[in-house]
């Protein structure tokens, strides 16, 4: 197959454990661009936390794309267009901090993003802390948080010990039933998210508009987030470092993240 696209998880996929792209990887995503093949870098986190990476990759010289937010944002870099974007209903922001408030002793926050912060309800903990060293994006603290949040939202994200994540991610489900996505990236980090919104949903979206099909599409992934573009791709890559459901349904398991996986895949699929 001609496979045109290539779609990149970023953390646990593109990046190494040391959250940086190899030299050998890095020169290979811009050689495939060079040859008219087009990247996306779709990740779980806000757009201006993967720019530094689309930078790296040239992405706007080669008009290549972000998907950020998990698909909520879809974001074409040459031309700065934001092609698509979902956003929460503004309703559910009081309640699902009255939710979180409840826990704030308990060092949980509830936080959001501006086009370059994160904003935080209070003092950050460790978790939200890593969140803004993964994005390079400084964290401002608004107690009144519901009254801060006067910009549209793509996502809440809510920080804090896996066993208190799990008890509000209860809470949660029961408040809003099927009206939100609501389900854990990682342990400590709860993604409240816009119903209906995954990679896959929005990579479909992107495919249409610039007139591709998922049979020329390779997506990339390590996690449970990447399993619905992974399934959709027609080809579905799996890390070796990936969640045992995603080596289940992958029709490739690649190297690792730390063995120059992506590379692997751009050499065996994408020359």
């Amino acid at each position: 197959m001609n496979y045109q696209i290539l779609v990149l998880d970023l953390d646990g996929t593109l990046t190494n454990s040391k959250k940086q792209i190899t030299p050998p990887t890095q020169k290979a995503l811009i050689d495939i661009q060079e040859k008219g093949k087009k990247v996306v870098l779709a990740s779980g986190r806000p757009t201006n936390g993967v720019a530094p990476l689309a930078d790296q990759l040239h992405l706007q010289e080669y008009g290549s794309y972000i998907l950020s937010f998990n698909g909520g944002r879809i974001t074409d870099c040459r031309s700065k267009e934001v092609i698509y974007n979902r956003i929460l209903p503004p309703e559910v922001i009081l309640p699902a901090y009255e939710i979180v408030k409840k826990y704030l002793e308990q060092d949980i926050n509830i936080i959001t993003y501006t086009s370059d912060s994160i904003l935080s309800c209070s003092e950050p903990n460790q978790y939200t802390l890593l969140e803004s060293k993964i994005n390079s994006m400084p964290v401002l603290i608004k107690e009144d948080f519901p009254a801060a949040v006067t910009f549209p939202v793509n996502k809440l994200l809510i920080t804090g010990s896996p066993s208190l994540i799990a008890q509000i991610q209860e809470e949660m489900k029961q408040r809003f039933h099927s009206y939100l996505s609501i389900y854990c990236s990682e342990p400590f980090f709860l993604e409240i998210m816009p119903m209906g919104v995954d990679k896959a949903a929005s990579l479909q979206r992107l495919l249409n508009s610039i007139g591709l099909t998922s049979n020329e599409m390779i997506c990339c992934g390590d996690g449970y987030n990447d399993l619905t573009m992974i399934e959709s791709a027609g080809l579905g890559v799996a890390m070796a470092n990936a969640q045992s459901i995603v080596l289940e349904r992958a029709d490739y398991i690649t190297k690792s993240n730390d063995e120059d996986g992506v590379l692997h895949v751009i050499n065996q699929f994408m020359r």
